[in-house]
């Protein structure tokens, strides 16, 4: 569970920096100063939050893997083969998942530019 959670924030918060970035790159010349600024300092914020996020994506790598040694304890080789192939594709598939829903929601905020355009 833990690693879902520390997962879908790493996502969350590559997703809202990428955001960030994105909309600083449009920015013309001309826009305000306190704009610029704002969004500046918005990722400043989201970069530190994503490198403490890291930190504690790393802690419950360590975590797992002693978890992942005490069940190679009580599990016999099959079982514990089909243990860690269910951690490595939870994660993945989390992943995956998280992917798709962001091109799904661009996918219908594109939808719903053309819609009003027309």
């Amino acid at each position: 569970g833990d690693q879902d959670k520390v997962v879908n924030l790493l996502l969350s918060l590559s997703g809202r920096l990428a955001r960030v970035e994105t909309a600083l790159g449009s920015l013309g010349p001309h826009a305000p100063a306190e704009d610029k600024l704002a969004l500046r300092e918005k990722r400043r914020l989201l970069v530190a939050q994503l490198e403490d996020a890291k930190e504690l994506k790393e802690h419950v790598d360590r975590r797992q893997e002693v978890v992942g040694a005490m069940v190679a304890r009580y599990l016999p080789a099959e079982h514990l083969q089909d243990y860690q192939h269910f951690v490595k594709m939870k994660s993945a598939l989390t992943t995956e998942q998280r992917e798709l829903e962001e091109k799904i929601k661009l996918g219908q905020e594109q939808l719903q530019c053309l819609r009003e355009s027309l």
